[in-house]
C-alpha cells in the first residue's frame, strides 16, 4: 500500500519528503529536528489529565502524569524512542497524557540518559533502576498492577526491562512496544530494511548508525538480550501489544518479536499498520489513521491491564 495520505502530507509540511541529506547530520541537528517536529505536532493546548510534576526517582529524571479524579488505578512506566540518540520528557509528552487519560493510569516517563555520550548500559541501568523503584512503591502511584510501554528504542528498553523483571520475579501485567528495535545483532534477514530503506522519514542508514553509537560497535554488546531482546528467552512474559507501521525499516523486528513471544506462549495481539511510517505515535492529532491506530494500541494494552488487575 501507498504512504497513507496524511503521513504523506505531514512530511511535505516540515519538507521531510525529499532525499536524505548528502551529510549525515551532527548527534545536536538529530536532536534538535526530533525536538521540533514533536513539539510541532503536539495539541495545543496539551490533552488535559489531572496533574504532571517532574520528579527524580534512584536518581533519574521522570515526569509523573496522574489521571482526573485521582481513584487507584494501575501504573505504566513508559521509555521514549529516539534511536537511544534523541529525545527527553518533552518529545513525547502528549504520548504519555494520552496514555493516562486512555488508560486512566499513572504514568511515570524516564528521562534516561543518552548516547553517543552515555551508551549501553547507561539508558538500560536507567530505565531499570526506575522501574524496581516504581514497582517497590506502587502505592506511592497507582493500585499494585505495573504496566511497561515504549516505542523504537524505548520499545526495546521496555522489552528489555520486563525481561529483567520477570528473572526477578516483579509482576508485570502487560507490555504495549510500538514499533521496537528488538535485533540489534546485525542480522540481515529482515527485508523491511531493504523495502523501507528511504523515503519514510527514519532510514535504514540511520537505525544502523544510531545502533553503532548506542551499542560502541561490539559485536558482544549487540548480541546481548538486554540490547536485542529477541534473542532472550521469552517464556513467561507479560502479555503484549505491539504495534508497527507498514513503511518502517524498523517493521520486521516488531513483527519477528511478536511471532518469538507467542512461539513462547505470551498472549500477543499483533498489528501492522498500512501506510504508517516509523514514530507514528507522535501524530494522532494529526493524521487520521494514526488516530485510529493509536486508539486501538491503547485500548488493547488497556484490556490487558485490566484483566490482570480482574485475575489478580
Amino acid at each position: 500500500m501507498a504512504m497513507d495520505p496524511g503521513i504523506e502530507a505531514l512530511l511535505h509540511r516540515f519538507g521531510l519528503d525529499g532525499p536524505p541529506p548528502a551529510a549525515a547530520p551532527t548527534v545536536e541537528q538529530m536532536r534538535a529536528g526530533n525536538r521540533q517536529l514533536s513539539l510541532a505536532v503536539a495539541p495545543d493546548p496539551p490533552l488535559a489529565v489531572g496533574s504532571v510534576a517532574d520528579d527524580t526517582l534512584a536518581g533519574v529524571p521522570v515526569r509523573v502524569y496522574r489521571p482526573e479524579g485521582g481513584g487507584p488505578g494501575p501504573t505504566v512506566l513508559f521509555i521514549h524512542g529516539g534511536g537511544w540518540i534523541v529525545g527527553d520528557l518533552d518529545t513525547h509528552d502528549n504520548v504519555c497524557r494520552r496514555l493516562c487519560r486512555d488508560i486512566d493510569a499513572v504514568v511515570v516517563s524516564v528521562g534516561y540518559r543518552l548516547a553517543p555520550e552515555h551508551p549501553f548500559p547507561a539508558g538500560y541501568d536507567d530505565c531499570l533502576a526506575v522501574a524496581r523503584h516504581v514497582a517497590a512503591t506502587l502505592s506511592r502511584f497507582g493500585a499494585g498492577t505495573l504496566a511497561l510501554a515504549g516505542d523504537s528504542a524505548g520499545g526495546n528498553l521496555a522489552a528489555a526491562v520486563a525481561l529483567a523483571l520477570r528473572d526477578a520475579g516483579t509482576p508485570v501485567a502487560a507490555q504495549l512496544l510500538a514499533y521496537p528495535a528488538t535485533d540489534l545483532s546485525g542480522r540481515t534477514d529482515y527485508p523491511s530494511m531493504a523495502e523501507n530503506a528511504t523515503g519514510y522519514l527514519l532510514t535504514a542508514a540511520e537505525c544502523l548508525h544510531d545502533i553503532e553509537l548506542y551499542t560502541g560497535g561490539d559485536a558482544a554488546t549487540k548480541a546481548d538480550p538486554r540490547v536485542s531482546p529477541l534473542l532472550a528467552d521469552h517464556k513467561g512474559l507479560a502479555p503484549a501489544v505491539i504495534g508497527v507501521g507498514e513503511h518502517d525499516p524498523l517493521r520486521d523486528h516488531g513483527i519477528a518479536y511478536a511471532d518469538a513471544l507467542a512461539a513462547d506462549g505470551v498472549p500477543v495481539r499483533q498489528h501492522v499498520y498500512p501506510g504508517l511510517i516509523h514514530g507514528f505515535l507522535n501524530y494522532d492529532s494529526v493524521v487520521p489513521a494514526v488516530e485510529t491506530a493509536v486508539a486501538q494500541l491503547y485500548g488493547e494494552f488497556r484490556d490487558f491491564i485490566h484483566a490482570d488487575r480482574t485475575a489478580g
